[in-house]
């Protein structure tokens, strides 16, 4: 009786995880990982390596750094037609990567839209040049092998939370020339995505609403008013869209924070349902 007292108080004690914080489901079928750069043609900087998996923190996020071989995974959407494709971009403010509550549990609800799910694992830590060469190689493998992963090459978008908002959101506003020299013939692939999805995007007031223009990839933002640190430059960024008159659609509430990734309870968890809509009244999606 004493053992039974003593292990129902330590479980009590334990940190209790509420819904929110609950990790959500990953694709069911095994992805296809890609490689980006040939042996020995990685430009720039490598990243410090072997990759390995930051502690636990008791939320149930995988967190990756050191990535030095950097890669993408493609969760392929059930469909006979040609589908739409995101990369996705998990945040970690360059330091690291949040691999599944923004990556793979984002590519899972994507492919119930019917959406090929793409996750990007790019060069962190502290590499923003390295990790935005990674993104240019990706979109264009992407649409070089098309056809293998039954991808529509003219509707393949760019998605990023956090730090990795800020990297599709480069990719959406630059499009090119590239920064790094021709590797094969994936590289005569276009750059700049067909649109993006920014979800409370970090680092926007760095310069680039200043790069926004007619040519800027159609995009949808979805952020919090109490994410303090970053909802500002979301708030710029937004301007300079409806100033250069780029299709558009902010999603702007009072409560989420920053970092829920899917898991959120407050009122910014309604983002995937506003960005679903807005992928279909863009044509992403056929309208329901």
């Amino acid at each position: 009786m004493r053992r039974l007292l003593i292990l129902a108080l330590s479980l009590c004690a334990l940190p209790h995880l509420g819904r929110a914080e609950e990790a959500k489901p990953v694709p069911s079928v095994p992805g296809v990982v890609v490689t980006l750069w040939p042996k020995g043609a990685m430009p720039g900087q490598a990243g410090p390596g072997p990759e390995r998996t930051l502690p636990a923190r008791g939320d149930h996020v995988i967190r990756l750094t050191d990535i030095s071989e950097p890669s993408f995974t493609v969760y392929k959407a059930a469909a006979t037609k040609p589908t739409p494709a995101v990369i996705i971009c998990p945040g970690g403010g360059y330091g690291g990567l949040a691999y599944n509550k923004e990556g793979t549990e984002v590519a899972a609800w994507l492919n119930t839209l019917g959406i090929t799910g793409v996750v990007l694992k790019y060069r962190v830590p502290k590499n923003q040049e390295g990790a935005y060469q990674d993104i240019q190689r990706a979109i264009r493998i992407v649409r070089q092998r098309a056809s293998e992963w039954n991808i529509a090459p003219d509707r393949v978008g760019a998605m990023g939370f956090s730090a990795g908002g800020h990297l599709a959101a480069r990719l959406s506003t630059l499009g090119g020339p590239a920064t790094y020299p021709r590797i094969d013939e994936a590289d005569d692939q276009p750059l700049r995505p067909d649109f993006a999805l920014l979800v409370y995007p970090a680092y926007l007031d760095q310069g680039l609403p200043k790069l926004v223009d007619a040519k800027t990839a159609p995009t949808f933002l979805a952020h919090a008013e109490d994410d303090k640190g970053f909802i500002k430059g979301s708030k710029l960024y937004h301007e300079a869209l409806v100033t250069a008159k780029v299709p558009n659609d902010f999603f702007r509430v009072a409560t989420g924070g920053h970092g829920h990734g899917l898991r959120s309870e407050k009122e910014i968890k309604a983002w995937p349902e506003k960005g679903e809509a807005w992928l279909r009244r863009i044509g992403v999606l056929a309208p329901r």
